[in-house]
């Protein structure tokens, strides 16, 4: 209880901070609230995801505190909002990218996703990522757009060819995490606002991705094609949530997309956009895979042993609540402008 309340406390004073000294509090109080829950199962690797974790945030936490500093002797404020200098400016995004898990500082969260519980994964890629791009987002205004669309674009293409090539689903949605960062990141220096829409998106996507994974056990590719012996319906919602999570219509995903995609060609950007196409073509490729090896791999005759997660019993309500949303939203998509 102590640990959950930190993690929680941690990252709403950093979203509620104006200050950069509070907001820095708040992300180390909620880095070394989490440090025991990705250590708990007791094996090496969680042991060595741990310490991956605590030296990547730690080194993030210095960064911004180099940055914050030296705008503080640069213009004598602390004020989150008045981050003027633009070498401070250039540190801050890069060790919040580097908080966040962003690309070219992403090699530390597929790492740390495959040594943890899928719990605590899910934690990563969804709670962790808020207090970062909280700040990111006040911050915006400031930053070099040439440094976000690049940090962006480079994301996506590490998020899409880096997850073709994983039988781990773990380090799957990690990449999947770094490649939906990418679009975040790219937007955020044009519409901030719809860039928070789509990690908002995104948390309802992934949410009951995890919690799937996490009631049947499943952690490889292997795992999916067997997935049909616990229910028919969670196997169909997990095909369909990662089409979602890929940006197919007409699921849920597509709508943030088009969004951002609409927004970079109304800024005259067409180049940009059609690379952030190309680059969600090459993502879609595993998200495909994985749907394929869950719809069309089911073997013809069920199996007579007890399978490893046919005795659990999970309590399923907020899975239930979250995968209709993360499905059939898209027909509450504001009228774009065209």
């Amino acid at each position: 209880t102590i640990i959950t309340l930190s993690i929680i406390i941690g990252t709403v004073m950093t979203m509620s901070s104006s200050n950069w000294l509070m907001a820095w509090i708040g992300l180390e109080l909620n880095m070394l609230a989490i440090l025991p829950m990705i250590s708990k199962p007791k094996t090496t690797r969680a042991s060595e995801a741990t310490t991956k974790y605590f030296l990547t945030q730690a080194i993030a936490s210095a960064m911004m505190l180099l940055s914050s500093t030296i705008n503080a002797w640069q213009t004598g404020n602390w004020d989150i909002l008045e981050l003027k200098n633009k070498f401070s400016t250039t540190i801050m995004a890069l060790s919040l990218m580097m908080k966040m898990g962003a690309a070219p500082i992403h090699f530390w969260l597929p790492e740390v996703l495959q040594g943890t519980t899928l719990q605590t994964a899910l934690l990563i890629t969804t709670w962790q990522k808020i207090a970062p791009i909280t700040l990111m987002y006040m911050i915006s205004n400031n930053i070099q757009p040439t440094i976000l669309v690049s940090a962006g674009i480079l994301s996506m293409i590490i998020g899409g060819l880096g997850g073709i090539n994983q039988t781990q689903l773990r380090k799957t949605m990690a990449y999947s995490s770094i490649n939906n960062l990418g679009w975040t990141i790219t937007i955020m220096a044009f519409s901030p606002n719809m860039a928070l829409m789509n990690i908002f998106i995104y948390i309802i996507m992934t949410t009951p991705i995890f919690l799937m994974m996490t009631s049947t056990s499943m952690k490889t590719l292997q795992n999916l094609s067997t997935t049909w012996t616990t229910s028919m319906t969670m196997t169909l919602s997990i095909a369909l949530l990662m089409l979602s999570t890929s940006g197919l219509p007409p699921f849920t995903g597509f709508m943030p997309k088009m969004l951002i995609l609409n927004e970079l060609i109304s800024q005259k950007l067409t180049a940009l956009a059609t690379l952030a196409i190309m680059t969600s073509l090459v993502s879609l490729l595993f998200y495909l895979r994985i749907t394929y090896l869950i719809m069309m791999l089911t073997p013809p005759t069920t199996t007579p042993s007890s399978t490893k997660w046919r005795t659990q019993n999970q309590k399923l309500q907020p899975m239930t609540m979250m995968i209709p949303t993360a499905l059939f939203v898209t027909h509450l998509i504001p009228a774009v402008p065209y």
